[in-house]
């Protein structure tokens, strides 16, 4: 049980394109969560800002921090190399400060079996369909169908993930989906009621899988 006085982590995982990023940002802007910045040996996007969005490294950097112990998790995703170092993670926790995680389905495994002494809660994002998952990615600077085709075969592996994590929450709506999210995240602080139907998100996921 973590003291009370310790920040709380929360992770957002999703399939590619389902817009977890934007969820991400919207907490840390209204909710005063902390983001954790990820190493990654992946080229930046143009949009992307090096120490802000991402610590872009090459290779032989990534490796040296996996050999000295200093993820707190990473995974390959996509051919490319993401972590997320533990030193800044622990230092805001232990200042009373919360941490919000963009990370992938294998990120959140690796956190969630640290057994860390700090409250976890975990949300898994999933688009309202399969076409507008297609359309959100072809939208994208993700011009290369090639690309997005790859993406959509990664989204039926990805989404069996989903019975692993607190809570599942369908981004049909950008504000709603927030909502949704900010609501639970204060019930799991406050021990009050949560509004969550686990069987309508089996049904969802049942859809999206058929």
């Amino acid at each position: 049980m973590s003291k009370k006085k310790d920040g709380i982590m929360v992770i957002l995982s999703s399939p590619s394109g389902a817009g977890k990023t934007t969820l991400v940002n919207l907490i840390s802007k209204n909710k005063g969560f902390h983001i954790s910045v990820s190493h990654t040996t992946r080229e930046p996007r143009p949009s992307e800002i090096a120490d802000k969005d991402y610590y872009f490294i090459n290779q032989e950097k990534f490796e040296n921090l996996i050999t000295n112990e200093e993820f707190l998790e990473y995974a390959k995703v996509f051919n490319h190399l993401y972590g997320t170092t533990r030193t800044p993670v622990i230092e805001k926790l232990e200042k009373s400060e919360n941490v919000i995680f963009d990370i992938d389905w294998q990120g959140a495994d690796q956190i969630k079996n640290k057994k860390l002494n700090y409250k976890l809660i975990t949300f898994f994002i999933l688009p309202p369909s399969k076409k507008v998952l297609f359309e959100r990615l072809s939208n994208r600077d993700m011009k290369d169908k090639l690309i997005v085709e790859e993406r959509m075969k990664e989204f039926s592996r990805d989404v069996l993930h989903w019975i692993n994590y607190d809570y599942v929450i369908i981004n049909d709506n950008l504000e709603e989906c927030y909502s949704k999210i900010s609501n639970l995240i204060e019930a799991e602080i406050d021990n009050g009621s949560k509004d969550y139907d686990k069987e309508y998100i089996r049904k969802h996921v049942d859809n999206l899988t058929s």
